[in-house]
C-alpha cells in the first residue's frame, strides 16, 4: 500500500468518518451560498420544533399553597361575609393544615411562623389580603404558640382564625382552633395565668371602614384542651384599649353624643372603664369622664 492511501479493504473506522466528512463539505462547497443558508435554516427549524416538542411533554408543575389560596381569594370579591363562608373555610383548611405539618417537628420563634403564614397569603390580589398576627408565650412546662391571622377581602369584610399550637421537646402538636370577633382585626396581651394555672390571654382588634374604628375585645381562658372566653366587649365607638399583665383599660364614645356634640361644635368626652382580673375574668374597677382625645 502507498504512504498516505487508505487500504480499500481495510475495516479502519478513521476512514470511514474522513469520507464522511469529505463526502459533507463537498456537498455543502456545490450548494452555494444561498443553498448553505437554507440548509442552516431548516436545521434551525427543525430544532426549534424538536424543543417546543419536548416542552410540550414535560408535565406542569401542580400549584402549590399561595396559589391555591389567591385562587379561592379571588372568588371572594363582592361577597358579603356570610356568603364567602364556604371559600373562607376552604382557605382556613388549607392554610392551617399546611402550617399544621410545617410546624410538627420544629421549635419555631415568632418571626418564623409569621413568614410561613405570609407565604402562605403571598399570591393574593388586592383588594383580599391576609395578615398573620402571632405570640408564644411559656406555661408550664411547654410553650403556646397561638397562630393566628386575619383574612380580608375589602374595608369591611375580614375573618380571624386563630390556631393554639402546643410545643415541647422540639414538637409542636395543635390544639384548638377558634374564630375571633369578625370585621376586625386581631391583636393580643398575655395576661396573668388563672389560680389554677389556667393560661390567659387578650384578644382585641378594631373594625374599619366606618366613620371611627370600633374596638372589640374578648379574654380568653385555655387549660390545655379548649378556649373559654371570660369577658367581652364588642363594637366599641372610637374604642380605644391597653393592657398588663392583670388590668385592662377601655375607653370609648357615645356615638349618639358625639353626633349632637359635633353639630354644636364641641368635642363629647370619652367615657373610660378601667378592670381588674379576677379568677371569674376581668371586674369593673372605676369608670370616669376623661376629654376627648
Amino acid at each position: 500500500m502507498e504512504k498516505g492511501r487508505l487500504n480499500p479493504n481495510s475495516s479502519c473506522k478513521f476512514g470511514e468518518a474522513t469520507g464522511k466528512v469529505t463526502f459533507q463539505r463537498d456537498a455543502l462547497r456545490n450548494l452555494g451560498p444561498a443553498g448553505v443558508l437554507a440548509v442552516l435554516l431548516a436545521v434551525a427549524i427543525a430544532l426549534g420544533m424538536g424543543t417546543a416538542e419536548a416542552r410540550k411533554k414535560e408535565s406542569k408543575p401542580k400549584p402549590g399553597l399561595p396559589d391555591h389560596v389567591s385562587s379561592l381569594g379571588k372568588k371572594l370579591y363582592g361577597l358579603d361575609i356570610e356568603d364567602a363562608k364556604t371559600i373562607t373555610d376552604e382557605i382556613q383548611k388549607l392554610v392551617v393544615g399546611h402550617l399544621s405539618t410545617w410546624i410538627a417537628d420544629r421549635s419555631p420563634n415568632i418571626v418564623e411562623v409569621r413568614h410561613e403564614l405570609e407565604q402562605a397569603f403571598s399570591k393574593l390580589e388586592y383588594p383580599a389580603v391576609g395578615t398573620p398576627s402571632i405570640f408564644i408565650a411559656p406555661w408550664k412546662d411547654v410553650k403556646l404558640i397561638g397562630a393566628g391571622y386575619t383574612l380580608g377581602w375589602s374595608n369591611i369584610w375580614r375573618i380571624n382564625v386563630l390556631v393554639i399550637y402546643e410545643n415541647q421537646n422540639g414538637r409542636t402538636r395543635e390544639i384548638t382552633t377558634t374564630s375571633f370577633v369578625p370585621r376586625t382585626d386581631m391583636h393580643y396581651a398575655v395576661m396573668d395565668p388563672l389560680p389554677n394555672g389556667d393560661f390567659r390571654f387578650l384578644a382585641y382588634g378594631w373594625r374599619l371602614g366606618m366613620s371611627h374604628a370600633r374596638l372589640s375585645a374578648v379574654l380568653y381562658s385555655f387549660d390545655g384542651n379548649t378556649l373559654e372566653s371570660q369577658w367581652k366587649v364588642e363594637n366599641l365607638f372610637d374604642g380605644k384599649l391597653t393592657a398588663s399583665n392583670n388590668t385592662v383599660v377601655v375607653s370609648s364614645v357615645d356615638e349618639d353624643e358625639y353626633i349632637r356634640q359635633t353639630q354644636q361644635g364641641r368635642l363629647p368626652s370619652r367615657h373610660e372603664t378601667t378592670y381588674k382580673l379576677t379568677p371569674e375574668g376581668l371586674q369593673l374597677e372605676s369608670a370616669r369622664e376623661v376629654p376627648f382625645r
